[in-house]
């Protein structure tokens, strides 16, 4: 492999792993992920809901999906998601509005993006629990 010997010429090997983000680029990149999981479970979803208003037999078996046990990691993950889409959007709706466009209080704000979504899990770990 050659390597890049001069200022014009791009890299042969990116190494994804050595790259060190910025809490406000994780939290775009988790934004963009977590619109993907929600978009790609819309089919479940609908189809968990056709089956729990058909009958209250198929309500107990849609319940009874919902409860094995990697569906419920599943759903962790989906609250996630929704959590995480929803804070880091209402975020990026405000640095649209130029709130928040520096950087020491944009990263503050992904950072308390991050407090919130992991507060939403907890919370929803909790009540799981219960």
């Amino acid at each position: 492999m050659e390597k890049a010997t001069s200022k014009g010429r791009r890299p042969v090997y990116l190494n994804l792993f050595k790259i060190r983000l910025p809490i406000a680029g994780v939290v775009s990149l988790a934004h963009r992920g977590s619109g993907v999981l929600m978009f790609l479970a819309m089919p479940f979803i609908v189809y968990l809901l056709d089956l729990s208003v058909q009958s209250g037999e198929s309500f107990e078996q849609a319940v009874s999906i919902l409860q094995h046990p990697v569906l419920v990691v599943v759903q962790i993950l989906f609250i996630w998601a929704l959590a995480h889409h929803l804070f880091a959007g209402i975020r990026f709706l405000l640095i649209d509005a130029d709130i928040g466009i520096e950087k020491k209080p944009a990263s503050m704000a992904a950072w308390l993006v991050m407090l919130l979504t992991a507060s939403v899990v907890i919370v929803a770990l909790i009540g799981m629990l219960l």
